[in-house]
């Protein structure tokens, strides 16, 4: 199931009370970034868990600690900053855009030399920071630096005195299941606690490619953005970052080992580089190597290479298994890209491919990975299919041919060829949250699908429990890539 994701600053125009920036959910190609040596103290030895009656986990003692880390962050914006928005932020006129804005979120002190960890959209086109300690002094905060990519940013305060600092665990060591507490400023009410769970590890909600939350059921709330999220031992795992919008109970921190991957970046060069290949990656699972014929269960399959990019000009194509870098082997696609982004940009790279069953290496000179320029919408409401599509059963999918007049609407290359989809019967097969209208179907199990007779024919020659590989291009994203489902009985 869909849903939009907040981020949780709170964030108010001049003259109005305001919620905060929103940001809805999407998807594009590559994971999580790399983890070198850490850059400031971790916690040397693990204390034991704090126990309160009965031998249960309590934070008094760890919220007693930490709180004095944790400060609070206003951030006021001049007129002229465009502020970032979504459909499910309708908020004022565009007239607001140009407004003066301020908003509050929070923050922890890392070391003492003063420098501390927040979001990147609590300070974001700010002209004017101000850090309050636990202890109630105001300092004037300096970005130091900042990845929009992770939504993180580093701040400096100068202190006349001796700054209290958090304790920073590891974030590679926390299971599902386990107490964690949030402390914050939600709403303005100032070092709020609240303790819950580690719901998931590893939720992708904003870019599938860097994002590596955690998500707990701790409350998280506007101004909690930036705040830490810390385990029963007392040390930070976490950066709360996002919630759903749809409920009261879900929300997402960024892991404490990607933020300290960067801050190297962040304190030398204000920003950071990774490296970048210009491929779409997918693991390769049961259902996928059935109905691919691949020779390997795992590895990571290449589903699309941007034009011009790194891997293009090395002559990596769709189709290629990557199974090792510089003689590592590569067993998910996450490695590879953890890998990749870890590099500086003009280091190269060996990679080991898998090709119709023979093995070849080609080099590639990394180049710096781009902002996500994002996607179109995939079918716009006025749009009425054309010319007459067909219905298909065993999947679920009404589909068409690709004509001109779509493919030039919605930017298709020339080089994509297929029908596209019109309708998803949500009961069907196919009806997977990343099967959107307006994907075009280019391939069924590697084999061309030009026509709706073509389409008809491959999945009518399918039984009941087959896996169909659905190769085709997703024009909301502009990339292309598989889409499995599995034939139901007729």
């Amino acid at each position: 199931m869909r849903f939009t994701v907040l981020t949780v600053a709170l964030c108010s125009v001049v003259s109005f009370l305001l919620g905060a920036v929103v940001t809805g959910d999407r998807t594009s190609p590559l994971a999580v970034a790399a983890q070198p040596a850490r850059p400031v103290e971790r916690a040397a030895m693990r204390a034991p868990l704090p126990a309160g009656n009965g031998g249960l986990v309590s934070f008094a003692d760890v919220a007693e600690r930490v709180n004095a880390a944790v400060v609070n962050i206003e951030a006021a914006s001049r007129a002229g900053h465009e502020r970032r928005r979504s459909l499910d932020d309708p908020g004022a006129g565009p007239g607001d855009l140009n407004m003066p804005h301020q908003g509050s979120g929070s923050g922890f002190v890392i070391d003492r030399q003063g420098f501390i960890l927040t979001n990147y959209h609590v300070i974001e086109d700010a002209d004017r920071i101000t850090v309050t300690l636990a202890d109630g002094r105001a300092l004037r905060g300096e970005v130091v630096g900042a990845d929009p990519a992770i939504d993180v940013a580093l701040l400096r305060v100068t202190a006349p005195g001796p700054l209290e600092i958090a304790t920073l665990g590891d974030s590679d060591d926390l299971r599902v299941g386990e107490w964690v507490c949030a402390i914050g400023n939600p709403l303005g009410y100032v070092h709020s606690v609240t303790v819950g769970v580690v719901s998931f590890i590893g939720r992708k909600l904003f870019d599938a490619s860097l994002d590596d939350y955690i998500q707990t059921d701790a409350a998280i709330n506007f101004g909690n953005s930036g705040g830490p999220l810390i385990n029963a031992r007392g040390e930070v795992i976490g950066i709360n970052s996002a919630i759903s919008s749809r409920a009261s109970n879900i929300g997402f921190a960024v892991p404490i080992n990607q933020a300290l991957a960067i801050l190297p970046q962040l304190k030398a060069r204000g920003r950071v580089s990774r490296g970048f290949i210009g491929v779409v990656l997918t693991d390769v699972t049961p259902d996928l190597q059935r109905s691919l014929k691949l020779p390997v269960a795992r590895c990571a399959l290449v589903q699309d290479v941007s034009d011009g990019a790194p891997a293009a000009r090395a002559g990596v194509r769709a189709y290629d298994i990557i199974v090792s870098v510089d003689g590592r082997d590569v067993w998910t696609n996450e490695e590879l890209i953890r890998d990749i982004s870890g590099r500086q940009p003009g280091s190269v790279a060996r990679l080991e491919i898998l090709r119709d069953g023979r093995r070849q290496a080609t080099q590639v000179k990394l180049a710096e990975r781009p902002r996500d320029p994002g996607g179109a919408d995939p079918l716009p409401a006025q749009h009425r299919a054309s010319p007459e599509p067909l219905s298909d059963l065993p999947l679920g999918l009404t589909v068409r041919e690709l004509d001109q007049g779509f493919a030039r609407r919605m930017e298709i290359p020339t080089s994509v060829q297929g029908l596209v989809v019109v309708r998803i019967d949500p009961a069907g097969a196919a009806f997977v949250p990343v099967m959107r209208r307006g994907f075009v179907i280019m391939e069924i199990n590697r084999q061309p699908v030009r026509s709706v007779g073509d389409f008809a024919r491959l999945v009518g020659a399918a039984r009941a429990g087959d896996a169909l590989a659905l190769y085709g291009y997703d024009p909301s994203v502009g990339q292309r890539g598989f889409i499995l489902a599995t034939v139901d009985t007729r």
